[in-house]
């Protein structure tokens, strides 16, 4: 009697983990379909669209302590004026300036960093992330160098 009471516990036991599992898993992929479709809203034929000249700059050799201006420029290729919201850098030493108005379709514009080395030393790679209603939404800069 004992034998069959611990074994009726031991399969309610797992039948009731087995439906806590498929429930997780149910749980996780509907989450992550819906971040999914958040994060990446379908693109509008009539999107602004960023296209750079150069996404990447490599500003040589130089000493330490010396500030690295430098422009990207870009296009808005699409057709809906280009806002730029915002733009971040990897590190305080890198400082990025977008435009303050949007750029309307065919125009261009350009995005100014400036590179500080005091402190630093060896080779850089400064990541600038730029944030836009343009499609797709964010775009990475690349700011290289070595620092002597």
């Amino acid at each position: 009697m004992k034998k069959i009471l611990l074994l009726a516990v031991a399969v309610v036991s797992f039948a009731a983990c087995q439906q806590n599992t498929a429930k997780t898993t149910l749980s996780a992929s509907d989450s992550t379909t819906t971040d999914s479709s958040a994060l990446a809203p379908a693109a509008s034929a009539d999107a602004a669209v960023i296209s750079f000249g150069s996404d990447e700059h490599n500003f040589g050799k130089i000493k330490q302590g010396e500030k690295v201006t430098y422009a990207y420029k870009f296009t808005n290729t699409g057709k809906s004026p280009l806002i730029i919201t915002n733009a971040t850098a990897t590190c305080g030493c890198t400082i990025p300036e977008i435009p303050k108005d949007p750029i309307k379709p065919g125009a261009e514009g350009e995005i100014k960093v400036v590179f500080n080395s005091a402190g630093k030393s060896g080779v850089q790679d400064k990541v600038i992330t730029v944030t836009s209603n343009a499609s797709p939404a964010v775009s990475e800069l690349h700011l290289t160098g070595e620092v002597d």
